[in-house]
């Protein structure tokens, strides 16, 4: 089946972390509302300290019903994040950490959910990430094929 090409960005943006994203995550809807996107955030809203699947399943549920034009997930490495986001059958969460990376993840594999390593990035390359995100279609074609094969039935 054809994925969408291009993200719905009449719908929000589903966003969420654990405490080690959490300042990253305030900066990136900070960032997503100056663009004029709407923004459902799914927590956590705090620093303390918090199970990052309590915030990535909601996030990827969004998405994967359509409630949500993309996911972004933050943590410190972006391991458990992308982990539990990839559990839900509609979601291609891909961890990226440059911009060439996030370019790859839309144009080759057709990610819906990004998921920034907040230890690892400085919080201007995390932006320019979801920007290329938002920004990069994917491509379809050869990489169609092997979208299609990821899902396990």
């Amino acid at each position: 089946m054809q994925q969408h090409t291009t993200f719905d960005t009449t719908l929000p943006v589903a966003i969420g972390s654990d405490h080690a994203g959490f300042e990253y995550k305030e900066e990136v809807i900070s960032y997503l509302e100056a663009k004029g996107l709407t923004v459902k955030d799914f927590g956590t809203h705090t620093k303390d300290s918090v199970d990052y699947p309590d915030y990535a399943h909601p996030v990827s549920t969004a998405v994967e019903r359509g409630l949500a034009a993309f996911g972004i997930l933050v943590c410190g490495s972006a391991n458990g994040v992308a982990i539990t986001a990839n559990k839900h059958q509609g979601i291609r969460a891909a961890i990226c950490w440059g911009e060439e990376l996030s370019r790859l993840a839309r144009s080759h594999n057709n990610a819906n959910v990004l998921c920034i390593p907040a230890r690892f990035v400085d919080v201007a390359v995390a932006n320019q990430m979801v920007d290329v995100f938002i920004d990069t279609p994917f491509e379809g074609g050869r990489h169609q094929n092997r979208v299609s094969k990821m899902a396990c039935l």
